[in-house]
C-alpha cells in the first residue's frame, strides 16, 4: 500500500471539495454570522448541538466564542449541549437518547435565541428532536449537514439558514463543517469589532 499517494489523495480531496463549496456556502455562512450577531446583541445565546464529530465541533465552536477566536474581544454567550456527561446520560436513561438535546433545548433556550444543529448525514433524531423544540420556541435554527440535508432540510423554516456541504463523504463533510465554524467566528468578530 503506498500511503504516500493515499494521504497525498485526501488532501487533495479536502482541498477540492473546500473549492467547490465556497460558492454555495459564502451566503448562507455570511447570513450565519449576521444571524448569530443579532442574537448576541439582543443578549441572546447560541445552542450547539451534534454527535460525534459534530459533538466536537459544536465545543469548539462555542470556545471559540465564549473564549476567543483570533481578535481579542469580549465573552460571547454559547453553550454546547454536549458537554454536561450528568445531563446527557440521565435523559438517555430515563427517556430516550433522541431528547438529550432536545430537553436542553426546552430548559435553557429563549426566543430569538439561535440552535447551531450539526448533523452530517441531517438525519440524526436527536438534533431533529432539538430543531423541533427550537421550532416551538421561536428560536432561529442553523443547520450544517451534507450529503442532501436529510430529514432536517425537510424541517427547517423559512426563517433558518441551511449550511449544505455537496458531498457524501463524512469525513470531507466534517472538514468544511470545521472551516464553515471558522468562517462564521471570524466574520462574527468582524461585525462586532467592526474590522472591514
Amino acid at each position: 500500500m503506498d500511503l504516500i499517494s493515499r494521504i497525498s489523495e485526501n488532501f487533495s480531496e479536502s482541498a477540492h471539495l473546500k473549492l467547490q463549496s465556497m460558492d454555495v456556502l459564502a451566503g448562507p455562512i455570511a447570513a450565519a454570522a449576521e444571524r448569530m450577531v443579532q442574537c448576541l446583541k439582543r443578549d441572546g445565546k447560541i445552542l450547539a448541538c451534534g454527535n460525534g464529530g459534530s459533538a466536537a465541533d459544536s465545543q469548539h465552536f462555542a470556545a471559540e466564542l465564549i473564549n476567543r477566536f483570533e481578535m481579542e474581544r469580549p465573552p460571547l454567550a454559547a453553550i454546547a449541549l454536549t458537554t454536561d456527561t450528568s445531563t446527557l446520560t440521565s435523559i438517555g436513561n430515563d427517556y430516550d437518547f433522541d431528547q438529550i438535546f432536545s430537553k436542553q433545548v426546552r430548559a435553557l433556550g429563549h426566543a430569538q435565541d439561535v440552535l447551531l444543529a450539526i448533523s452530517t448525514s441531517g438525519n440524526s433524531r436527536n438534533v431533529i428532536a432539538a430543531i423541533e423544540v427550537a421550532h416551538e420556541g421561536d428560536m432561529t435554527v442553523i443547520a450544517l449537514t451534507g450529503r442532501n440535508g436529510g430529514k432536517i432540510a425537510e424541517i427547517l423554516e423559512p426563517n433558518d439558514i441551511h449550511i449544505c456541504v455537496p458531498s457524501n463523504s463524512t469525513a470531507r463533510i466534517q472538514e468544511v463543517h470545521l472551516l464553515t465554524l471558522h468562517c462564521i467566528c471570524d466574520a462574527i468578530d468582524c461585525l462586532l469589532l467592526g474590522v472591514q
